[in-house]
This record gives structure tokens, sequence and C-alpha cells, in this order.
């Protein structure tokens, strides 16, 4: 009988990951504060915004191995805590140096990148196959809801108390649902390795593993090109005051959450996590495209595009991470996952600088029309064709002696 526990379990790591993506990807909602009040260009601006992923692109595979060794509630409270105290730190001082702020946020992303590791692993201790796609789609919410909340609270209080000065409140929530975790995320009960057997083979002997990774990879400049400048385009190039485009975004984001659920439901239903992730990928390179359109010749296009995007582009997270979950298996799940968010980060890292400096050179059009063809190639290598068969299949077809 399934316990009932899995589902307390991961309402906390939903709410540890909400918290921690508050962090890591509300620093865009303080782009148009810390222009106006620093004199930043967009490329500077980037640095910053892309400093909390950096730390999540250090420390995600070191995190990976404590979980598969020691369990996942000690490191997940751990660096969950760690990420608030150093956000908060940044909150109350507000350094003048942009230096000190990049250095402060690059550390609390070190701390955050523990939630990303654990909770994924979590998942995959509690929840049996035909639910973990729904379970993985429901903690992929995590990350839109952060910054829902994120885009719902940081423009107002970024132009009332100061760009720096706003992230005291999502450092509170950490620091919050680090005792959370604590309380509620039991590691989920495991057999151990008996003596002497030997240790789990490798998951990357085969390039199957390699290429969800790469592919995923690519999925994530489409999803950073709607979060990171979403805000900015709307309040600089169609004319919106900060607080409603950072509604808009907040709302476009809640969506978003819901088609992480659909998007892993689905994927329960059909027994595949892949080929609605290569179909994501098609969706994804379309919604950017027209957004271009949009913003040559139609604005109202171009939001529409991004109110789509937020929803298209963020819907294959779950079901990229519960692939790898799976192919890696229990031993290795912890350091597989460490290394699909490393993937996924160095592109995170590099897109909001990348795409600034692009977009500032050209313009947004073009800038979106670049970030296209990273779906398009996702679409060739997405390895639908190698993907393990589901265990239940597996399970059915031994049970019946084929």
């Amino acid at each position: 009988m399934r316990s009932r526990r899995r589902w307390a379990v991961l309402a906390a790591g939903v709410a540890a990951q909400t918290a921690a993506s508050a962090v890591v990807y509300g620093v865009p909602f303080l782009v148009p504060s810390l222009r106006d009040e620093r004199g930043l260009s967009l490329a500077a601006v980037g640095i910053v915004v892309a400093a909390p992923t950096l730390g999540l692109l250090m420390a995600l595979i070191a995190w990976g191995a404590v979980v598969d060794r020691v369990g996942e509630r000690l490191p997940m409270a751990v660096g969950l805590g760690f990420c608030g105290v150093l956000t908060g730190v940044l909150a109350l001082l507000a350094p003048s140096s942009l230096v000190t702020a990049v250095v402060l946020l690059v550390l609390a992303g070190i701390g955050a990148a523990s939630v990303n590791a654990a909770s994924g692993r979590l998942i995959m201790g509690w929840f049996d196959v035909d639910e973990r796609g729904l379970a993985m789609g429901i903690r992929q919410t995590a990350q839109p809801l952060g910054v829902a909340a994120a885009g719902l609270v940081l423009p107002t209080l970024a132009t009332r108390e100061g760009p720096l000065p706003a992230l005291g409140w999502p450092a509170l929530a950490c620091l919050v649902c680090a005792v959370v975790v604590v309380i509620v995320a039991a590691d989920p009960p495991r057999t151990p390795r008996a003596p002497g057997d030997a240790p789990p083979a490798s998951p990357y002997r085969t390039a199957v593993l390699p290429r969800v990774h790469a592919a995923s990879a690519l999925l994530v400049l489409p999803q950073f090109a709607i979060s990171a400048f979403s805000l900015e385009y709307l309040v600089r190039e169609q004319g919106w005051s900060p607080a409603v485009a950072g509604i808009f975004v907040a709302v476009a984001q809640i969506a978003g959450a819901g088609g992480r659920i659909a998007s892993g439901w689905w994927s329960d239903r059909v027994g595949s996590r892949l080929r609605p992730m290569r179909q994501l990928a098609v969706a994804s390179a379309a919604v950017l495209l027209v957004f271009s359109f949009g913003d040559l010749a139609v604005g109202l296009v171009a939001v529409a595009a991004i109110a789509a995007g937020s929803i298209i582009t963020v819907a294959d997270n779950g079901l990229a991470f519960t692939a790898t979950a799976e192919i890696a298996g229990p031993g290795w799940s912890g350091r597989a996952l460490g290394v699909q968010n490393t993937t996924q980060n160095i592109v995170a890292t590099a897109a909001p600088p990348v795409l600034g400096a692009l977009i500032g050179a050209s313009s947004y059009a073009v800038g979106f029309a670049v970030a296209a063809l990273a779906p398009l190639a996702a679409i060739a290598v997405t390895p639908v064709a190698a993907e393990p068969e589901p265990e239940r299949v597996t399970a059915a077809r031994a049970a019946s002696g084929d």
C-alpha cells in the first residue's frame, strides 16, 4: 500500500524549491530598478541575473554526490538555510559594490543547489513509476511559482525599498522552509545494498543519458529568453509600469506551473517522457518565432507570445528530470540529477548576458529568433527511439513470460 506521507514530502519539497527559486530566478525582476539606481547596461545587469545560477552550476554535482551517500533531508535543509542566510546578508547590507553583490548571489546559489538534487531524488524514492511524471511535474511547478511570487512582490518592493533590500523576503522564506524540510521531508525507505554486492553500474556507459542532458539544456534557452527579459520588454518596449508587468509575468508563470503538471500527467498516460519532450521542443521554437514577428509588426502578438511561452517553454523541464532519474536508477539518480541541473545551468548562466548583449546590439526580434535555433536542435537531439520502456511494461512482460 502506498504511503500517504509521500504527498506531505512532495509538498515540503515544492515549498523548499519555490523559496530557493524566488532567490535564484527572482533577480530579473530587479533589473529595471537596478538599471535606474546604478546606471547599468543590459549586458552588465545580465551578469547580476546570472550570478545565482552560476552558484548552482558550481555545486550541483557535488550536492548530488552528497545526497546519493547520506540521503535527502539533511543536505536540503542545510543548503536552503545557507541560501537564506547569504541572501539575507545581501538584503541587509545592500552593498554599493556590484562585485560584492554578485559574490553573495553566487554563494546563495551554491546553497540553493542542494534543493535541486535532493527534492527530485525524494520523488523517485516516494512515488511509483505510474505517478512519477505527475509528481515530478508538481515538483517542477516550484520554479514558476517562485518566479511568480517574485514577480508579484519584488518590483514593488524594489521601487519602495531598493532592489537589493527587496531580496529580504525570499531570504526569510528560505529559512522558514529549511525548518519545514527538517520536520516533514523524511528520506524515503530504501533497501540497503547487501555486503559484497557490486555498486550500481554507471548510466553514462551509453549516449542516451548525455543526449537527454543535451536536449534539456538546449530547451533552457527559450525558457530563459522568456523569463529573463519579459518584464524588461514589457516595461521598456511596451511602456507598462513595473508593477503591472510584474503581475502579468506572475500570472503567466502560475499558468506555466499548471503546464508542468499537465505534461507530467501526459507522460504517465503515454508511457514516455521523451516523446512529449520532443513535441514541446517544436512548440518552443514556434513561440519564439511568433514573438519575433510580433516585435517587428504587432506588439500585442509579442505580448501574447510571452504569455504562451511562459507555459510552453517550461513544460518540458519535469519530463527531462523524470527521464534522467529513471534512466540513472536509485544508485546514481542524485549525481545524474546534478549533471542534469549543471548542463541546464550552463545555458541558464550564459543566456542572460549573451542574449542581453545580442538584443542590445540588434533588437528583441533578432535575439529571440536566434534563441529559436536551440529548441530546433533539441528536436534532433532528444533520444526518443532509445528511451527505455517504462518499468510497469517491463514488469508486465516478465510476469507474462515474454
